[in-house]
């Protein structure tokens, strides 16, 4: 009887896994997927399509290797270039983990220690790290208006050196966060939330709380609360945006998430009450992030070596005295009840900062952070098969031919 249970449920997953491929065949014959020798730079770059068949992929391979047991190896060998120019826990291992999953040996750069540091250009580094590589994954996040150019640029040259003939192929570029977006954490989120509601269809109409919170550091990327904004609202979703004044993201982004609502039958506001915005929320996500004349004031003293001066310790008090000014914008019990029948989801990029375990004050209280530390640590869970599928889609023309090819294969990962 066992047995015979086994059977059929490795039957129904087999199932489920073909029937995602053929919407992936489906999406592919009947809408333009242009990703293959393209770049994973921003959300709001892609079409509806594209981050469909991104979902889709994330979803399948994350049937195979936790489910089927299937490897999903479809590179006999290559490299997965990783750049942190910004620290990194999450997405430095999901990146790696990604890489792994599909066959590549991942190389972590450090800038330090190569020739960058003696003045070689970016033009030059992309190439010489390029020759079997496979995936380019970078972090830029520190620089306000140059996190996405460095990117742009390395993308730039590596398809340059191809049509020169200097690489024999086109090495993936994968934002693993910039100065406007983090793709891989939001589309990670999106797969959450479409587990969480049982199908992306059903998140039209949810309401979804992208706030600020209040944290100890005050030199936070504007990176995620932009990405949320700009993704979420693709799917309908009741998107508002809460901050104090004085905190307002980037307007260009904005104003992209304003036409997405628009486009897509949802809705997005802002507004000033952190209280107010989680009246009948669904999902909550409330994350410290700093206002843009602080960054840009901390990225001038930056670029002029000034780090450590005392010019900065002068600009860190004052963007901690200002912070300061708002430690009640801390997601709580109280303000968890306010939520859609004081049940809303809790989303968190992480790490969290959580009253009283990781800091004296700060974006979460830990009853409300000990509640949903599985629910969040199984958000971070996707986010190696976004990346992958990301990988996956740029580095092959035809991926739901590839997957038929893992399924029809058949190879465990583990021999069990």
């Amino acid at each position: 009887k066992v047995q015979t249970h086994k059977t059929k449920q490795h039957r129904s997953t087999m199932e489920r896994a073909v029937a995602l491929i053929r919407r992936l065949q489906t999406l592919q014959s009947t809408h333009k997927i242009d990703l293959y020798n393209k770049d994973w730079l921003r959300t709001w770059d892609k079409t509806d399509a594209e981050l469909e068949a991104t979902m889709l992929v994330n979803q399948i391979l994350q049937i195979f290797y936790k489910e089927l047991n299937l490897s999903c190896k479809v590179f006999q060998g290559g490299l997965a270039v990783s750049n942190f120019r910004d620290k990194s826990t999450r997405t430095r291992f999901s990146f790696a983990s990604a890489a792994d999953l599909l066959g590549l040996t991942i190389q972590d750069m450090d800038e330090t220690k190569s020739q960058v540091s003696h003045g070689e250009t970016v033009r030059e580094t992309a190439a010489m790290i390029s020759f079997l590589t496979q995936a380019i994954g970078i972090r830029d996040d520190i620089f306000l208006g140059e996190g996405h150019k460095y990117q742009k640029e390395v993308s730039d040259t590596v398809h340059q050196a191809f049509q020169e003939g200097v690489l024999p192929s086109i090495p993936a570029v994968v934002n693993l966060q910039c100065d406007e977006d983090h793709p891989t954490q939001a589309m990670a989120d999106l797969s959450h939330l479409i587990e969480h509601f049982g199908g992306v269809e059903n998140l039209k109409g949810k309401k979804l709380v992208m706030s600020w919170a209040y944290s100890p550091s005050y030199g936070k990327p504007l990176s995620v609360p932009q990405a949320i904004i700009a993704l979420m609202t693709r799917f309908g979703m009741e998107v508002t945006l809460a901050h104090p004044e004085g905190y307002e993201l980037l307007p260009e982004i904005t104003d992209i998430a304003k036409k997405n609502a628009e486009k897509s039958g949802g809705h997005f506001t802002i507004t000033h009450n952190m209280s107010e915005a989680f009246k009948g929320a669904d999902v909550v996500y409330p994350k410290s992030w700093a206002p843009i004349p602080i960054m840009v004031e901390r990225c001038d003293l930056l670029r002029k070596g000034q780090g450590s001066g005392e010019a900065m310790k002068q600009l860190e008090a004052r963007g901690l005295a200002e912070s300061a000014k708002f430690k009640d914008w801390c997601c709580t019990e109280e303000l968890m009840k306010l939520t859609k029948n004081g049940s809303a989801l809790y989303m968190h990029c992480l790490p969290a900062d959580i009253n009283g375990v990781n800091c004296k004050d700060g974006e979460v209280t830990s009853p409300v952070f000990d509640k949903y530390r599985v629910p969040t640590y199984k958000e971070a869970g996707h986010k190696p098969y976004c990346i992958a599928a990301m990988m996956l889609l740029c580095r092959f023309p035809d991926a739901a031919a590839t997957l038929s090819k893992i399924l029809e294969r058949g190879q465990h990962r583990m021999l069990l």
